[in-house]
């Protein structure tokens, strides 16, 4: 017999050996009941590092199917005044504990660690996950140990409200950001270099925002006929001041002084009053979200080249209305978005445009997704006389005209196999990264192959 086949068999029946293992194995295991809640994680945006509570939260069974799930865990989260994030946590259970439903809250300063972050969603999860188990009869897995603030902890120790606490800086937040960026090779070189500045103050009543950036960006190329060579600064200031009517109402205002030489603009200034109808009560944003906004001002231009309308600068009231519907639920999440804008001067000139997403679990193991956006397009006034070069066209330095736009992005995916997710290895962590190299070389990337 060929040697080829005699190593081909022996590697065919290792194979089997090595794969059938730990099949036998898991079907042993999965024998004998087990008297830990199945928990279906959900979780999409910042700090959705499964693999870190499923390491610290090990009393539960993780499973990778809703629909095998005790309870349902969704996590959400939005920025706060301090520039800080609040971790929402809903639990929702299912079969015979249908009915507990649960939410609890988190917050990370801006100043925390990445650690300290991940350490205070741990242990807020643990405690939902927690009273669950308590109250759901899954006896003996976990103990929770209440405090005694009167006896145990110093004296007068309680909650207090926001307005009782002693704030030098009467909920002031402020952040400065800077970064350098250098990348290139034998043919091409790149420079950035941003600096941004931003100034906040968030309470029940007022929200206050002031943001700035510039960004100065230089770019090299050598070509067959010469070297390209494009260096240009933009930089944007803006503001914003929001005021609670009440439950659904907010009015406000926003304002922006900024250059944008992709648009053609070396000096844009606008002032927008705004007003804002929230069909839910803006504390359920998390989870579900129906809005209504409008605003309206006088927008001035200053431009670097003469427009396609012969304009070296100009002042145009235009306004705008956009409804935005987002929903995060047990069957998943969706959103959608639709903004129309005019010039008031001539309502032909006009913008508008549709986005939406959706991630939805058909059945157990199958879900679909979707992410789409088109925009009509008809109010490009600020467009160059002078057109757009080939290069600034292939890099995107410039906008061109156009009439619409869009992108659409469309999956599935199926799960199957085991529905237990409580493992985590970390070895071979950086394979990962060689494999991406390996498949760069092989696509002309790199200079690792012979000649």
């Amino acid at each position: 017999m060929p040697l080829s086949h005699k190593y081909s068999g022996i590697l065919g029946l290792l194979w089997v050996t090595l794969i059938a293992a730990p099949i036998s194995a898991q079907q042993a295991e999965g024998e004998a009941p087990d008297p830990r809640p199945n928990v279906f994680f959900d979780c999409d945006g910042r700090d959705c590092n499964s693999e870190y509570y499923r390491t610290e939260i090990t009393w539960v069974n993780w499973v990778r199917d809703r629909e095998v799930a005790d309870v349902h865990v969704i996590m959400t989260s939005l920025t706060t005044g301090s520039g800080g994030r609040e971790y929402q946590i809903d639990l929702i259970a299912y079969g015979e504990y249908d009915g507990y439903e649960d939410t609890s809250l988190f917050q990370a300063l801006s100043t925390d660690t990445d650690r300290e972050r991940l350490d205070g969603i741990t242990h807020a999860l643990g405690i939902s996950l927690a009273n669950f188990a308590n109250q759901s009869g899954f006896r003996g897995i976990v103990t929770l140990q209440g405090s005694d603030v009167t006896s145990g902890g110093p004296a007068g120790t309680r909650l207090v409200s926001q307005g009782e606490v002693d704030d030098p800086w009467n909920l002031w937040f402020f952040r400065f950001n800077g970064s350098g960026n250098l990348d290139g090779e034998e043919t091409r070189s790149s420079v950035r270099l941003n600096t941004s500045l931003s100034a906040s103050r968030v309470s029940p009543t007022w929200k206050i925002n002031f943001f700035g950036y510039t960004n100065l960006n230089r770019v090299e190329f050598d070509l067959e006929d010469g070297t390209f060579t494009d260096q240009r600064t933009d930089w944007n200031f803006s503001q914003m001041i929001t005021y609670a009517l009440s439950e659904h109402w907010s009015i406000g205002a926003l304002s922006q002084a900024s250059r944008s030489t992709r648009t053609n603009q070396d000096f844009r200034a606008e002032l927008t009053p705004a007003i804002e109808y929230s069909f839910f009560p803006y504390d359920e944003a998390t989870r579900r979200s129906l809005t209504v906004f409008y605003n309206i001002g006088p927008a001035y231009r200053n431009y670097i080249d003469e427009t396609v309308f012969g304009q070296l600068e100009e002042t145009k009231w235009e306004h705008s209305l956009e409804i935005e519907l987002s929903q995060r639920q047990a069957w998943g999440d969706a959103g959608i978005t639709v903004r129309a804008s005019h010039y008031l001067h001539d309502i032909d000139r006009h913008n508008v445009s549709l986005r939406g997403d959706v991630d939805f679990r058909i059945v157990r193991g199958f879900s679909v997704n979707a992410r789409g956006d088109i925009g009509w397009v008809d109010d490009q006034i600020y467009l160059s006389a002078g057109g757009v070069t080939d290069e600034e066209a292939l890099l995107r330095l410039r906008t061109r005209a156009t009439d619409f736009n869009y992108g659409l992005t469309v999956g599935f995916t199926v799960l199957f196999g085991s529905i237990y997710n409580n493992i985590v290895n970390n070895r071979f962590r950086g394979a990962g990264g060689a494999a991406a190299m390996a498949a760069y070389r092989m696509g002309g990337g790199g200079g690792g192959g012979g000649r």
